[in-house]
């Protein structure tokens, strides 16, 4: 509600500032040895929520700085840069941790989102002002009548979703490593995994560059069962090389349902109302990451780790098969390549 209320550029500096300050804490407590749990629990508390302010604004600060013909193109070149920031960042992180140490890592990284904030300050948008606001519980049902009433594509996506990151969070974060663990992969050989993936979202950020296809939504919903194969791999055959092919190619999907999906409701969703409708795809979609979290170790206690795995793919497959059989997501196509209606057809000159 505040990305669609306030002026979404200085937002994001606010927004940078939290996150600059909650991490020059940390590091500090950390640099004088007095970091202790509760407090470091209630730092991260306070970037989360500062980073839960960061995203629907900048998702909805995007269509305001390009044309809208250029804008697929210039959000999945933002996807690229993420991607490629999240591979380097991982790998500059190691590196400072190693060299000058946990705390002055954290400092460099406190530094990081100064400089945003800085890169931030320097956007100009030119916005109408908003209409005097009838109160936030009043906003708030706005933004939901939006997300589940006008376009049933939105909820039906943003609930299969759930389910979905569900299982790839429990195959990555949970299974994947007990599996490396007591398995060749090891620790070196998941990273290479997890990197392959990180590495497949660079590319296919690339391809949709050049590659829309015309019901772009559809395939992106049905690109998303390629996640699958990565629990399926763990169970049935957990070589490092399989996984590293079948992470990139995964990414590439993954990718590219991103693009369709943020470049859709860009399209599709009034610009006034697109940072709450950003806000509760990402409570849904994200729901259910700490639960599955949580449950991924008493499911392998009660049903043994394969069948955990299967589950966890199977629950992928199944949330894929919801969005493609979805007949509010079959027939999505761009306003582009909508035909006209016969009293519009173009008369020739």
């Amino acid at each position: 509600m505040l990305a669609d209320r306030l002026p979404r550029g200085p937002l994001l500096v606010g927004s940078s500032v939290v996150s600059a300050a909650s991490q020059a804490v940390i590091a500090a407590l950390v640099l004088t040895r007095s970091a202790a749990i509760p407090l470091l629990m209630v730092l991260a508390a306070v970037n989360g929520a500062s980073s839960s302010c960061y995203q629907p604004a900048a998702q909805a600060l995007l269509p305001q700085t390009v044309p809208a013909e250029s804008r697929r193109a210039a959000l999945a070149l933002s996807r690229i840069a993420s991607s490629s920031a999240m591979i380097v960042g991982a790998s500059l992180g190691g590196v400072l941790v190693a060299t000058i140490g946990p705390g002055w890592g954290l400092a460099v990284d406190a530094a990081s989102f100064a400089l945003a904030a800085a890169s931030f300050a320097l956007i100009r948008v030119q916005v109408a002002p908003p209409a005097p606001s009838p109160g936030l519980v009043h906003e708030l049902r706005i933004g939901w009548q939006e997300f589940t009433t006008s376009r049933s594509w939105v909820w039906v996506i943003v609930v299969a979703f759930c389910f979905l990151n569900a299982g790839i969070t429990a195959s990555f974060t949970v299974l994947g490593p007990a599996v490396a663990d007591t398995t060749g992969i090891g620790r070196s050989g998941w990273g290479l995994v997890v990197a392959a993936g990180s590495l497949g979202a660079v590319a296919g950020g690339v391809l949709s560059l050049s590659w829309r296809p015309r019901r772009a939504i559809l395939v992106g919903c049905a690109l998303m069962g390629l996640t699958a194969s990565t629990p399926l791999l763990l169970a049935l055959a957990p070589y490092t090389w399989a996984l590293v092919v079948a992470n990139f190619v995964a990414g590439v999907g993954i990718e590219q349902a991103g693009v369709a999906w943020y470049s859709t409701l860009n399209e599709q969703i009034p610009e006034d109302r697109l940072a709450r409708v950003y806000a509760y795809d990402d409570l849904g979609s994200f729901l259910a990451l700490p639960l599955a979290q949580f449950a991924a170790g008493p499911a392998v206690l009660l049903l043994g780790l394969q069948a955990t795995l299967y589950a966890a793919a199977a629950l992928i497959l199944l949330a894929t098969l919801a969005m493609v059989a979805a007949p509010s997501v079959r027939v999505l196509v761009p306003k582009a390549a909508k035909p006209l209606p016969a009293s519009e057809d173009p008369v020739p000159g």
